[in-house]
């Protein structure tokens, strides 16, 4: 069976058009059903439709016997850290304001797997018994702040920052976690206003933060998306470090022998690693993907490109505070710039193509495979379906730009005439 509501991180949508209160109603009680009852731990970010997604979240709780513990405001990797049974968060993440979602973590703060959202989606219309109830609790986020500063934390006197934080939940956190470890903190993108997450800053628009550091003459810089599960980084420069090269930095300063990365991960990570002795697991686009490899493999550290970085040492999922933590704490006095640059970068190209269906057709793979036999291993070409978006994303990869350019132009016009 087909899942038609969750993609590849929970169910997003535009509020009001194809995210409404009624199916956050309906999911809140499916899932309580599915979980067997217990408490639920919800959270959401700063979007100004959370409150009223909230309210509907927690009446499909109680109708299902379940009880709703509202935390307000909360980071995704707070509510999956602290939750008892299971997890709820408000968030569309790195999307822009009009979009929301939820997403769902199980009691062990893990990321649903695919069977476990088809059986959630069946129990959509499914009766309740009621009898649930709401409580609001207190301190949530203080004891995530005060668990990732003492597991992640190390001593940052004399370190000088940009934190941006989106607009979203990590504007109440993230700055005090780099002050309470002694940085100087230039903090950006800290408004509370639902209507400004994710517009010009964060992890999706880095270049405010490279301003800033840039001008301000900073060590760094590190930006979060809306909900707080992912991180990039600007170095001293003002230049951009992706997640290939902080888990490039991460991986030999942490001493792991294993990293799970997905198929988005730059060749050069690869050959990187190589050298290292490091091996490589690679999984579909997702950080839940990424997740359920390292718990498979026995792992502790793996990512994506887009900034989810993942460790297991101390946490249950991706963290973006937790990892820009590890990330200042792997420099070891390196500038930024010089770490990342130990990373054999191949220049990537990707479009998004907006397209009417999303399944791909015979011409695309044959070309994709063409191309992929053509370049050995001197580049490659990737075509995938958005998860959360009506768009295919195409991704060419070579040792210049220019033939990565012009792969990319080539598949992406494939790509619109079959599906456009």
């Amino acid at each position: 069976m087909s899942r038609r509501y969750f993609g590849t991180d929970g169910v997003r949508g535009v509020v009001g058009e194809n995210l409404t209160a009624d199916l956050v109603e309906r999911l809140g009680k499916a899932a309580t059903l599915w979980a067997g009852g217990g408490s639920v731990l919800v959270g959401r970010d700063t979007r100004g439709s959370g409150p009223e997604l909230e309210e509907a979240l927690a009446r499909g709780i109680v109708a299902a016997g379940g009880t709703a513990q509202l935390g307000g405001v909360l980071p995704t990797p707070a509510v999956a850290l602290m939750a008892e049974d299971m997890g709820a968060v408000i968030s569309a993440s790195h999307n822009p304001p009009e979009y929301n979602g939820v997403k769902l973590f199980d009691r062990d703060g893990s990321k649903l797997a695919d069977e476990d959202e088809e059986e959630i989606e069946a129990l959509l219309d499914a009766e309740a018994p009621g009898g649930g109830s709401v409580e609001t609790i207190d301190g949530v986020g203080e004891r995530y702040l005060a668990h990732v500063v003492e597991r992640f934390g190390t001593d940052l006197s004399g370190l000088r920052i940009g934190v941006d934080c989106a607009n979203g939940a990590m504007a109440d956190f993230a700055p005090r976690a780099f002050r309470q470890l002694g940085a100087d903190v230039s903090a950006i993108g800290v408004s509370t206003d639902g209507g400004m997450i994710n517009v010009g800053c964060g992890a999706t628009d880095l270049s405010t933060l490279q301003q800033t550091v840039a001008s301000l003459g900073l060590d760094l810089g590190v930006a979060f998306d809306g909900d707080g599960d992912r991180m990039l980084a600007v170095d001293e420069r003002g230049e951009p470090v992706d997640g290939d090269q902080i888990l490039a930095i991460l991986a030999p300063a942490l001493g792991v022998d294993l990293v799970a990365v997905t198929v988005m991960t730059n060749l050069g990570f690869h050959r990187l690693m190589a050298d290292h002795g490091i091996r490589v697991v690679t999984t579909p686009v997702g950080d839940r993907y990424v997740l359920e490899a390292l718990r498979e493999e026995g792992g502790f550290l793996g990512g994506e490109q887009s900034g989810h970085i993942v460790w297991l040492g101390s946490h249950v999922t991706g963290d973006g505070l937790a990892a820009a933590l590890l990330l200042c704490g792997a420099l070891r006095g390196r500038r930024l710039s010089t770490a990342a640059a130990a990373m054999p970068y191949y220049p990537q190209v990707v479009r998004n193509v907006r397209v009417v269906r999303r399944e791909l057709t015979k011409a695309i793979h044959d070309e994709v495979e063409r191309v992929g036999e053509e370049l050995g291993d001197r580049g490659r070409v990737l075509v995938r379906p958005s998860g959360t978006e009506p768009v295919v994303r195409v991704l060419a990869e070579a040792e210049n730009v220019e033939d990565a350019e012009r792969m990319c132009v080539s598949i992406a016009a494939l790509v619109e005439r079959e599906l456009g």
